[in-house]
């Protein structure tokens, strides 16, 4: 292997080269909860719906604030997950146990763990209720409760994962079973898809393909296999930069990208996919395959849409640059449930946190919020089992890059990033609260290079 330092251009190479030998060190759970998981009081002074990202880092971050105490997390999941590393998983290239670690083990110590399910929201009263007929109220409530897969809006799903030749890396359900599509893939169409709504990690239908792209390569059956990316959008990439380099790669390795094309139905017994012509309402086609990768329509979890706290799509309403609420001062969002234009992505969670948290401390003080999030995201989009091209990017669809050199080239040390580094900073720092994305690396490189 090319050695990270020399891969890495730059003034700050060693810098970045030591915390990617930092990122690959093997780290165990953080055993942070032991107690009991049920609700031991009835009212908290920060409440937190949702165990995901979003929900754990807040906690953290709220704990340093009122005490673990004054803090209750509400999440049904006994098992948390690094979600980013799925793609890796459907490709073959790391293990689907080293993705979840108990939900326990998560949950910053103190902090109450309420297994439940949120049924209901009543922010004109400051409360919720659960699954289990438990009404709790709050000071300030975050709601983290991320965003819902609806497989079953197409015809044929979910019963359709029964049968072979069929995955998607969305769910920790079926993400080996492309992994398994992959492996057993022997020769005709391998499709692709990219639904009509809303999505998280809106990179990973494409990252898949080119993974699998690299896969035949590398077992001799790349000559035998069509590969189709059917995307109901209108070009591969929201962003120019990366979606012109996106396009040279496409080319490249001779990828068929149909666009304005959505997946509605499934026969996973005759391995047929059936598209919509979005472009001619009604017009279908049908496609045979000898894989499929399906990434599921989304939409906000049910009980939000016809919540007081959401907009008319359903989404939590909150102001794009200090995540408050619009209507209820007191109720913030953060993360894949709520409004914010910008991709929805694990990265932009970790750069809404910080901000989030300077938004609750001023409010705490009855000051105004003056710190402002960009819609910073990012997408390390894999183009293959060694390389990323790592996409960073704010509301205006500019690249917001943190490294002194070019992103939109495919690299080893972003890979490297990807697969080692941005694990061990997800378990070690983004759920304990100190990981608020990489703005300050950014001020780092870009000062050093003034």
């Amino acid at each position: 292997m090319v050695p990270l330092v020399a891969v890495v251009s730059g003034p700050r190479a060693q810098l970045f080269a030591c915390l990617l030998r930092l990122g690959t060190q093997q780290v165990g759970p953080l055993q942070l909860h032991t107690g009991a998981s049920h609700a031991a009081r009835n009212h908290y002074e920060v409440l937190v719906l949702g165990g995901g990202s979003g929900g754990i880092t807040m906690a953290a971050r709220m704990k340093r604030k009122v005490g673990a105490e004054n803090v209750a997390i509400v999440e049904p999941s006994e098992r948390h997950f690094y979600q980013p590393i799925w793609t890796l998983v459907g490709a073959g290239a790391k293990q689907l146990s080293s993705s979840g670690r108990p939900t326990a083990s998560v949950i910053p110590s103190g902090v109450e763990w309420i297994k439940a399910r949120v049924t209901e929201l009543n922010p004109d009263k400051n409360c919720i209720h659960t699954d289990d007929d438990e009404k709790i109220s709050y000071r300030y409530l975050i709601i983290a409760l991320g965003i819902q897969l609806d497989y079953e809006k197409i015809k044929g799903l979910p019963e359709g994962f029964a049968h072979p030749k069929i995955g998607s890396n969305y769910s920790v359900k079926t993400v080996e079973k492309t992994w398994k599509a992959l492996q057993d893939f022997k020769e005709g169409n391998a499709i692709f898809t990219f639904p009509n709504t809303p999505v998280k990690c809106a990179g990973a239908p494409q990252k898949i393909m080119y993974l699998s792209e690299a896969y035949f390569r590398k077992t001799g059956k790349r000559s035998k296999a069509n590969i189709i990316f059917n995307t109901s959008l209108g070009a591969i990439f929201g962003v120019k930069k990366y979606a012109d380099a996106l396009q040279e790669i496409i080319q490249e390795r001779n990828l068929t990208v149909n666009y304005k094309k959505n997946l509605i139905e499934v026969r996973a017994d005759k391995q047929e996919a059936v598209f919509e012509n979005l472009d001619k309402p009604g017009e279908t086609q049908v496609i045979s395959y000898e894989m499929l990768h399906i990434t599921p329509p989304m939409s906000p979890p049910d009980v939000l849409k016809t919540s007081p706290v959401a907009d008319a799509a359903g989404w939590v309403d909150v102001d794009k640059e200090t995540l408050q609420h619009k209507r209820y001062p007191n109720v913030f969002g953060i993360g894949d449930c709520t409004n914010l234009p910008t991709s929805k992505t694990a990265a932009a969670v970790a750069a809404q946190s910080g901000i989030l948290d300077r938004t609750i401390s001023v409010i705490m003080k009855n000051q105004t919020p003056t710190k402002k999030y960009d819609g910073y995201t990012s997408c390390p989009l894999v183009t293959g089992y060694n390389r990323v091209i790592l996409a960073e990017f704010d509301y205006k669809a500019e690249p917001l890059e943190t490294f002194p050199f070019d992103q939109s080239k495919e690299r080893l040390s972003m890979y490297v990033m990807k697969a080692d580094l941005m694990p061990f900073l997800y378990w070690n720092m983004m759920l304990r609260g100190y990981w608020g994305g990489p703005a300050f690396l950014r001020k780092l490189f870009h000062l050093g290079m003034s």
